[in-house]
């Protein structure tokens, strides 16, 4: 018989809570398990001593007898140094963004990229008009001194 130290879910919707048990490998997830080798309780923070309980000689014991912990309990044990902790694969595909939301963050960026240039080419139009107005100044004075020169000469 292929047995198996995994975690058998219990608690309510959105409060799980989980029992680690030895069972045959056949048996279904939360169906008969044969001993309870400890708990978890994923809601708990991670530095709280209660959030992962092991019966240690019970679980060297199945362990012994030939019984392969699941990743996740394999990861529990070798932090508690029961077994040398498991190699943890790297997983990138399963939190990568889908397809839709892929398309939204290239539109976004998309649109981030035309409000720069927008801002740019307002800056640049605001450079111009204040050189232009720096220069039209200078111009008009001379005109303004004419002006003023024909009105006293026309007295």
């Amino acid at each position: 018989m292929a047995l198996a130290i995994r975690l058998s879910r219990g608690g309510r919707k959105a409060r799980p809570f989980y029992r680690i048990v030895v069972a045959d490998k056949r048996a279904p997830r939360d169906g008969r398990y044969i001993e309870k080798l400890g708990t978890y309780n994923p809601l708990l923070e991670d530095n709280n001593a209660d959030r992962v309980q092991l019966v240690e000689d019970r679980i060297k014991y199945w362990l012994s007898q030939g019984a392969k912990p699941s990743e996740r309990v394999a990861i529990f044990l070798g932090k508690a140094g029961l077994m040398d902790m498991p190699a943890q694969p790297v997983r990138p595909k399963k939190s990568e963004p889908g397809e839709k939301a892929k398309m939204l963050i290239a539109d976004k960026e998309e649109k981030r990229k035309a409000a720069e240039e927008a801002a740019k080419l307002a800056e640049e139009e605001a450079k111009a008009a204040a050189e232009a107005a720096a220069a039209a100044p200078a111009e008009e004075a001379p005109a303004e001194e004419a002006a003023a020169e024909e009105e006293k000469a026309a007295e």
